[in-house]
């Protein structure tokens, strides 16, 4: 693996060298630095501000050049749009084609300088990241919270390509008017999709989009299901179209599906079942979780066997699942509990969605890997509303062969039937993809991707010679050799960006912006397990509601996942950063679990309904951008392998279904009357801790 400050050496337009950081300086100034700060703790405020002020002049010299070429580019769209004026009212199509290769040809240029401004932006977060790890993670807060904000800000202008979207929207606006000349108008704002989209505007707008990490909702779904995207890891795009198999992607997706419905379907009438067989309501909790329980040590083997297989592992699951719901059905007439929480844990064991996740990042073509990513997010979200509406439709009582069919045991036995289903469609329609070996387990970084996108051929020449390359260049000479050994265990190993192969290897690489993002993703799972697993108990309490009841108040919040999603995806991550959505989701949820505490005045339905969806949706927004800003801050080294990003939230996840399902049973201990806050105050005080958190880390996550 080649080291960054090599890398960016390689891939920058030359004639502009003089105006890139001057990454190898910055990376001298950080050794010299903690020097000065290890011979004396008096340097340290001294050393914060010299490296401000370096860090300021550096940002500076690039966002100044960048204003530069911007109005050169400016100034030759405004030329263009004098000849685009007189070709509009007087068309030639010979002229109009000249015209179209001129628009193209301002586009390459404002794509290479897109290239330049995220080169510099890679930079600069890789020298605040050093500068944190070899000062003890200080620095970027100190920095971003003194420079982001500020109404002069020359940091905005690199991270969020402040003015370069209004040259995107010139370009974009002129070639679609040159593309319908001869037919009615069609304008970008009108109708932003069109027909024959350019493909330099197409490669501006994902340019555009990296550097901003602007969304879409196809792309913020795909963020979330913590699946690889952007880059195919395979050693060629011939290997994942052989492997990729649209039928048994769909059976894959299906697996997902059924097994949110199965761990929903059970909740409406779990306390009944509970008292059925002689248990307190409150047992629920135990039947709920101990799927959990079960998924906890499922996933690590699931995530390990698709090394080796795809297929064996999903009929694995479903003959497993099979079992648990047929043995949490006939629980009923065995009068027993502990049948009932035995067939639950299989149904944890049979949790295959390490598999299913695994199968989308390594065998669906990276075309449409973002599509499939979406429709796995959306396949869970569809899962978990209609379990309980299931559910409500199983309002019935009668017996075959003295096996008795109700409310209580039709669950398993609808889900039993499901999973024998599938397993014969997986039998007969799934193809198992080959592995092969694989000889390239290191991400595709942006820096890797600018080389070949920069030598291909397609970037027009500079626009602007450097007299300051040359001197640069020395610089960069004088510096060449010192850098060899600057930040060894970083960047000079290949072996530092293979998966890691232990859980003790994974957790050393979370940065404490990565605990945070897990502690709040343990949270939001906490809030919701504790307001969906107890709703039956709570209501039949305090409002004495049917199970038709509670499975449609709970089909209802299912049903707000996707639109709530779209709203965050295509518009609230557009419009405000993800860290500031982040915070203010995090205090949503911290409403809501404040406003569904029973005190003193009487506890009533409105109260409970508000409370809860103020709860779940909050819950959902955070859980999204938690996501997708997870994706973001974890490690290259945890994008593969056994021990991934994906496995590690869900472990974090299920084990907060754990822990919050125990708590409900733990607490009907003390009485129905006290079940609710009992409940509510440990979920209270984690969303609490993860607030405070979030601010010790919020300038990180800029």
């Amino acid at each position: 693996m080649v080291a960054f400050g090599k890398k960016l050496k390689q891939v920058q337009v030359q004639e502009w060298q003089g105006y890139y950081i001057n990454y190898k300086l910055m990376k001298k100034k950080v050794k010299q630095y903690v020097e000065q700060i290890d011979a004396s703790e008096e340097n340290r405020d001294s050393v914060l501000k010299d490296f401000s002020r370096v860090m300021d002049k550096q940002i500076e010299k690039t966002v100044l050049f960048l204003l530069e070429q911007q109005g050169h580019l400016a100034s030759r769209l405004s030329v263009l749009g004098m000849q685009h004026d007189g070709i509009i009212q007087e068309p030639d199509a010979a002229r109009i084609s000249e015209l179209q290769e001129s628009y193209r040809d301002v586009g390459r240029d404002l794509l290479k300088l897109l290239y330049f401004v995220e080169l510099n932006a890679i930079g600069i977060r890789k020298i605040l990241k050093k500068f944190d790890k070899r000062f003890g993670y200080k620095f970027t807060n100190y920095y971003v919270k003194t420079r982001a904000d500020h109404p002069y800000s020359q940091l905005r202008q690199v991270f969020k390509h402040v003015g370069i979207s209004a040259v995107v929207g010139t370009l974009s606006r002129n070639l679609a008017d040159l593309q319908d000349h001869q037919e009615s108008y069609v304008s970008i704002y009108d109708h932003p999709a069109l027909p024959l989209p350019d493909p330099i505007i197409e490669s501006i707008k994902a340019a555009v989009d990296r550097l901003g990490y602007s969304t879409d909702i196809l792309q913020y779904l795909a963020k979330c299901s913590l699946i690889v995207t952007e880059e195919s890891e395979t050693p060629s795009d011939d290997d994942n179209d052989a492997r990729y198999h649209f039928m048994s992607l769909l059976l894959n997706l299906a697996s997902t599906f059924l097994y949110m419905v199965n761990t929903y379907i059970i909740v409406p009438t779990a306390d009944d079942y509970s008292l059925s067989l002689g248990a307190a309501a409150t047992v629920c909790g135990a039947v709920i979780g101990s799927m959990a329980v079960a998924q906890v040590f499922s996933s690590v083997y699931f995530s390990s066997w698709s090394n080796k297989s795809y297929m064996r592992p999903l009929i694995f699951s479903s003959i497993v699942l099979f079992i648990g719901n047929t043995l949490y059905a006939l629980a009923y007439d065995c009068n027993s509990i502990y049948v009932l929480l035995i067939g639950r844990l299989f149904c944890g064991l049979g949790s295959a969605r390490a598999v299913n996740r695994r199968y989308i990042s390594d065998c669906v073509p990276t075309i449409i890997r973002m599509k499939a990513s979406a429709s796995f997010v959306s396949a869970s979200a569809l899962g978990m509303a209609c379990g309980p509406a299931i559910a409500c439709l199983l309002q019935t009582n009668f017996k075959i062969f003295k096996i008795t069919f109700n409310q209580n045991t039709l669950p398993g036995w609808i889900m039993a039937l499901a999973w024998l289903l599938y397993l014969l469609c997986l039998w007969l329609m799934f193809e198992e993809p080959y592995h092969y070996e694989k000889v390239n387990l290191v991400p595709q970084e942006t820096n890797n991707r600018l080389a070949v996108i920069l030598d291909n051929g397609s970037i027009s020449q500079p626009l602007l010679s450097s007299s300051m390359a040359a001197k640069q260049q020395d610089i960069d000479d004088e510096d060449e050799d010192e850098d060899q050994d600057i930040d060894i265990s970083e960047e000079a190993s290949e072996e530092s960006h293979k998966p890691v192969t232990s859980i003790t290897s994974a957790y050393k690489l979370l940065t404490p912006s990565v605990k945070v993002q897990l502690l709040i993703y343990f949270m939001l799972k906490y809030a919701m397990e504790v307001l969906l697993a107890e709703s039956s108990v709570i209501t039949t309490y305090y409002f004495i509601w049917s199970t038709s009841n509670v499975a449609i108040f709970l089909a209802c919040l299912g049903v707000t996942v996707l639109p709530v999603t779209a709203v965050v995806g295509g518009y609230l991550s557009n419009i405000f950063e993800e860290r500031q959505v982040l915070l203010a989701s995090e205090i949503m949820v911290f409403l809501g679990i404040v406003f569904s505490f029973h005190l003193i005045i009487p506890y009533t339905v409105p109260q409970y309904v508000c409370s809860a969806l103020l709860t779940f949706v909050a819950a959902e927004v955070l859980e999204g951008v938690n996501l997708s800003l997870l994706s973001r801050v974890m490690s290259s080294r945890l994008s593969k392998g056994t021990f991934n990003s994906g496995l590690l939230s869900t472990e974090a996840g299920t084990l907060a279904r754990v822990v919050a399902d125990g708590t409900i049973t733990l607490a009907g201990y003390w009485g129905m009357n006290k079940l609710l806050n009992a409940t509510l105050l440990p979920s209270l005080l984690i969303c609490l801790s993860s607030i405070v958190a979030t601010c010790f880390t919020y300038n990180s996550l800029y």
